[in-house]
C-alpha cells in the first residue's frame, strides 16, 4: 500500500498502524532520493531524521504544540507530514518547496531556520509565552495545554547560542522536551571536547545498559534528587534510559538516553512518556545520517547537501554515483589559491567554522594539519581565535560563508578591527545563493564591515582576481581586510588580458580601450564583484548605440575617489552594480565619497538586491529576477544614458513582485 500522497496532515499519518509506519518511512526515503537526484539539496541529514519525524508527528499535535527546527536542514521529512508532499516535484524553487522551514508555506513550520544553534532559545521563548498566555502544558492544571519540542541535531548543539538556551532552559517549570539527534556527524566531521563526550556516550552506554543500572543511578550521581524526583514523574522506558552523569544535567535538564532513533515503535513509546513529562528533558536519539542510502551513509559530507546526482549500480563494480561538474567554482580555486599561498608562507594558518568542504578548506586542513582548524559551528570563537594568532605574529585566514560571518561581527568589531590586527576573511557564498534561499544569501557583509573604521574590504570578478585578492590580503598587514565571491562557476571572459596586482583603493579599468579622462563615454559602470563580468557582457550587447565603459571597483572600502572624481565632474551617468543590499554597500559608499569630496552625484544610479526578501530559485533566475544579470544591466545602461533615474526603482518594484509568496 502507498502512504505518502495521501498525507495531508499529521491527523493521516496517526490513522496509520505502528506496523505499518516503517513502510511509510521507507517511501519518505525513496521519495528524498529521487528528488535531490534531480533537483540537489539536503540529503544525508533528512534520511536520517525520517523514522525520528514521524514518530514526533505520531506522538505530539503539531498544529497545536510547538515543534523548533534547529538546524533547518532536517525538515524535509516533516515537510512530506504535513502536506508538502505536492511541492517537493519543485525542491528548493519559487514555485515548491523550500529547502528549510518556511511559516509562509505551512502553519507547523514556526520560524525560517537556516543558522545553527537557535533551536533552543526560540523554544524557551514560546514555552514562555504560552506560560504568560495560560496556554503551556500543565498536567494537573492544563492537561490539553501547548507542549514545546525542538530538534537539534548535525553538531548545532556546540554553538554558543545553544549553550545560552540550554542555560536558560533549565529554569522553566513546565513540560520543554529537548530533543538531541546525534547522529555523529556536523555538516562535516564534529569538532571539539564535547564532540568528543558524545562519541563517548554513545559508545559506553546502551539502553540494557540504563535498565540495569537506573536504581543506582539516582542514589550516585550529583544532582541525584533531581533524577529522583524525574523516576516517579516519568514512565517506564524513561527510567531505564535516565543518563547517568549526564552533561545536560547541570543545565538542570533530565536526560534520557541515547536511544534507537531508527525504531519507531521505541520511539513512540519514549516520546509517549516525555510528553507527560512537566521538567524540562532531554531525549538523546542516536541516529545514522544518510540512514537507507549505502553512498550517503559511508560519505555523509559528500551527500549532506549534493547537487542533482545519479546512482549507478552494477554487480560486478559495485555502487558508483555520478555528481555532474558544472565548471570551476570560486570555492574549488581559492582552495588551490590557498595551498599555494601556505606553501609559499609558513606565517599563514587558516581556519573555518564547520564547513570544510563548503568553503575549500578540506585539502588545505589534510596538507596543512597543524596550521589549519575546523572550530566546528562556533564562528565566533573561530574569529576570536584568529584575533589570537594573528596578536601572535600569524597571518590567519578565515573562510566563512558569507551569511554565518554575520554571526561573528561582534568578534571582528572587538576583538580584531578594534585592536588593529590583520584577520583576513574569505567570503564564500556572497550574494545570492540559488536554492537554499533568503537564510543562507550573503547580503550585508559589506554595509558590516564599513563600519568599522580602518577595514579593507575587496571582491573577486574571476579566478586570476582571486589569486590577485588573496595576495594582496596576505601582505597588508595594517588591519582587518575582506574578499567576497560568489556560489558560482569563475568566469573564463577576461581569460585573455593580465590581472594587474590589487593596490589599496583602486579601481581596474576593463574596458582598456576607453580612456576615462578623455574619451567620449555615455555611461559608465563600477561594479562591485561578478556583475562586472556581466555588465562587460551587456556593455558590448549594447556597443552599436552606447559606448560603456566597465570598471572592476576592487574595493568597497577605500573607495577610488580619484575615479568618482573624474565621472562626476565630466558628469558621466554612473551606475554602481552589485550583489549586495542597497543599503550601505559599495553604491553607498560611492555615494559617501561624492558627498565628501563635494560632488553633484545626481547622475549616478544604485543598481543593487532589492529591499525584499529574494526566495529560493536558481541563482541564474535570481539575479534575473533582481536585474543583476547581463539584460538588467543593460536595461539600467539605456535608461541612464537616455537621463531616466527610473532603473534602479524600476528593479526594486519588478523584484518585490516576483518575490511573492505563491499562493499554496
Amino acid at each position: 500500500m502507498t502512504y505518502l500522497p495521501n498525507i495531508k496532515t499529521p491527523a493521516d499519518l496517526k490513522r496509520i498502524p505502528v506496523s505499518a509506519l516503517p513502510e511509510l518511512a521507507q517511501e519518505i526515503r525513496t521519495a528524498i532520493i529521487e528528488q535531490v537526484s534531480k533537483t540537489g539539496g539536503h540529503l544525508a541529514p533528512n534520511l536520517g531524521v525520517v523514522e525520528l519525524t514521524i514518530a514526533m508527528h505520531y506522538v505530539f499535535d503539531f498544529g497545536y504544540d510547538r515543534l523548533l527546527f534547529d538546524v533547518g536542514h532536517q525538515c524535509y521529512p516533516h515537510k512530506l507530514i504535513t502536506g508538502r508532499y505536492n511541492l517537493f516535484s519543485k525542491l528548493r524553487t519559487r514555485e515548491g518547496m523550500a529547502g528549510f522551514p518556511d511559516p509562509s508555506e505551512s502553519k507547523f513550520d514556526l520560524f525560517n531556520v537556516g543558522h545553527a544553534g537557535t533551536g533552543i532559545s526560540t523554544a524557551v521563548g514560546m514555552a514562555r509565552g504560552d506560560l504568560l498566555a495560560n496556554q503551556a502544558f500543565n498536567k494537573k492544571t492544563n492537561p490539553t495545554g501547548r507542549r514545546v519540542v525542538t530538534l537539534i541535531g548535525d553538531a548545532s548543539i556546540v554553538n554558543g547560542v545553544a549553550m545560552e538556551g540550554l542555560n536558560n532552559a533549565g529554569t522553566l517549570k513546565r513540560q520543554f522536551l529537548v530533543v538531541l539527534n546525534d547522529n555523529g556527524m556536523s555538516i562535516a566531521k564534529p569538532q571539539g571536547a564535547l564532540a568528543q563526550y558524545f562519541d563517548r556516550v554513545r559508545m559506553s552506554h546502551t539502553y540494557t545498559d540504563f535498565k540495569q543500572s537506573a536504581g543506582k543511578i539516582l542514589d550516585s550521581i550529583p544532582g541525584g534528587s533531581l533524577l529522583r524526583d524525574a523516576y516517579h514523574r516519568t514512565g517506564e522506558a524513561t527510567k531505564a534510559a535516565i543518563a547517568e552523569n549526564s552533561w545536560f544535567e547541570h543545565f538542570g535538564l533530565l536526560t534520557a538516553g541515547p536511544i534507537d532513533g531508527h525504531s519507531i515503535p521505541e520511539l513512540i513509546e519514549f516520546f509517549s512518556e516525555a510528553r507527560e513529562y512537566d521538567k524540562p528533558m532531554v531525549l538523546h536519539i542516536k541516529t545514522t545520517k544518510g540512514k537507507g542510502l549505502d553512498i550517503a551513509e559511508n560519505d555523509a559530507t559528500t551527500f549532506h547537501s549534493p547537487k542533482p546526482f545519479t546512482v549507478e549500480r552494477d554487480e560486478t563494480l559495485g555502487c558508483r554515483v555520478e555528481i555532474p561538474s558544472s565548471g570551476r567554482s570560486f570555492t574549488g580555486a581559492f582552495a588551490e589559491a590557498m595551498m599555494d599561498l601556505m606553501q609559499r608562507d609558513k606565517s599563514i594558518v587558516a581556519a573555518t567554522a564547520a564547513m570544510p568542504d563548503g568553503t575549500g578548506i578540506t585539502p588545505v586542513l589534510k596538507a596543512f594539519p597543524g596550521r589549519v582548524w575546523d572550530t566546528g559551528i562556533c564562528e565566533s570563537h573561530a574569529m576570536d581565535m584568529m584575533a589570537g594568532l594573528a596578536k601572535t605574529g600569524f597571518k590567519p585566514f578565515f573562510a566563512v560563508y558569507a551569511t554565518f560571518f554575520h554571526r561573528a561581527f561582534d568578534q571582528a568589531f572587538q576583538e580584531v578591527a578594534l585592536q588593529g590586527l590583520p584577520v583576513r576573511l574569505c567570503l564564500d557564498r556572497a550574494g545570492l545563493v540559488g536554492g537554499d534561499g533568503a537564510v543562507h544569501h550573503g547580503f550585508c557583509d559589506t554595509a558590516l564591515l564599513r563600519t568599522l573604521p580602518e577595514a579593507v574590504i575587496t571582491a573577486a570578478i574571476d579566478e586570476p582576481s582571486l589569486l590577485a585578492a588573496l595576495e594582496f590580503m596576505r601582505t597588508y598587514d595594517e588591519s582587518l581586510s575582506s574578499v567576497r565571491y560568489p556560489r558560482a562557476d569563475v568566469s573564463a571572459a577576461l581569460a585573455d588580458q593580465p590581472c594587474p596586482p590589487f593596490v589599496l583603493g583602486k579601481a581596474r579599468n576593463l574596458t582598456t580601450e576607453i580612456d576615462i579622462e578623455s574619451d567620449a563615454v555615455d555611461v559608465a559602470v563600477l561594479a562591485f564583484g561578478t556583475p562586472a563580468i556581466a555588465a562587460l557582457e551587456a556593455a558590448a550587447n549594447l556597443a552599436g548605440s552606447y559606448r560603456v565603459a566597465v570598471f572592476d571597483a576592487r574595493f568597497a572600502k577605500p573607495i577610488d575617489e580619484a575615479l568618482i572624481r573624474t565621472l562626476l565632474t565630466r558628469k558621466i551617468p554612473t551606475i554602481t552594480v552589485e550583489e549586495h543590499a542597497p543599503m550601505g554597500g559599495f553604491g553607498s559608499a560611492v555615494l559617501d565619497a561624492a558627498n565628501e569630496l563635494g560632488l553633484d552625484a545626481s547622475c549616478v544610479t544604485k543598481l543593487a538586491l532589492p529591499d525584499s526578501w529574494v526566495l529560493q530559485n536558481p541563482r541564474s533566475s535570481q539575479l534575473a529576477e533582481t536585474g543583476l544579470d547581463a539584460a538588467g544591466i543593460a536595461r539600467a545602461i539605456r535608461h541612464a544614458a537616455n537621463g531616466k533615474k527610473s532603473a534602479e526603482v524600476t528593479t526594486q518594484v519588478e523584484s518585490k513582485e516576483a518575490n511573492r509568496q505563491p499562493a499554496r
